[in-house]
């Protein structure tokens, strides 16, 4: 069973907290993370390209010359897809990428991200996010303080926290690569897309309990 420091912001030991093991200790699979990632992005997608077909784009649907006779190639509309300005044969058009992903798959690419996080020492747990005032420089000071080794890790990194908090969500949003999600949120994505996770410990225990 893995067990990690318990921080506070002034990146202080106050405590250690066993994580459970199916949870934090999994093994990595990579082929998941890939299938987790792709799911998300795809489902992600706007799907607006559109092209137009020979029946919306503008153009008279008169019969330009005779069908015999002229010597020319038959030609029934200058819409037609041969012509220039004409109509985009097997384009594009609205739709949705995303797919179903078996939740089962889901829930063992989430394991494997907060595996491989704290595998890679890239993961650590604060006993709160207490935000005196909705300050972005008392957050910026805090993330400075706890990644004082890291070079520009507050610019990378993910809060998790377990309920609403207005003064960690003020006080983050208006720094650059930094994202404040509740524990129901986490994704696969998020949690590689940021060098480092920063997880409240009420965070880090309800995600033991939810995906154990």
């Amino acid at each position: 069973m893995p067990s990690v420091d318990i921080i506070d912001l002034s990146n202080n030991k106050v405590g250690t907290l066993d994580l459970a093991d199916a949870v934090f200790g999994a093994p990595v699979n990579e082929a998941l993370l890939y299938e987790a990632v792709r799911h998300l992005q795809a489902g992600a997608r706007r799907g607006t390209a559109k092209t137009k077909t020979r029946h919306e784009v503008a153009g008279s649907g008169k019969k330009l010359w005779k069908q015999k006779g002229t010597g020319r190639a038959r030609m029934g509309s200058i819409r037609s897809p041969l012509w220039r300005h004409g109509g985009t044969v097997h384009g594009p058009q609205p739709r949705s990428y995303a797919y179903h992903l078996p939740k089962k798959m889901q829930l063992g690419a989430l394991r494997s991200a907060l595996s491989a996080k704290l595998r890679d020492g890239e993961l650590r747990v604060v006993n709160e996010f207490s935000i005196a005032e909705p300050k972005t420089r008392l957050m910026r000071d805090a993330l400075e303080t706890m990644f004082s080794e890291v070079k520009d890790a507050v610019r990378t990194v993910l809060l998790v926290d377990s309920a609403e908090n207005r003064n960690l969500e003020l006080s983050s949003r208006n720094l650059e690569g930094v994202k404040l999600v509740s524990s129901r949120d986490v994704n696969v994505y998020d949690l590689l897309a940021h060098a480092h996770v920063l997880v409240s410990e009420a965070a880090a225990r309800r995600l033991s309990e939810a995906l154990a």
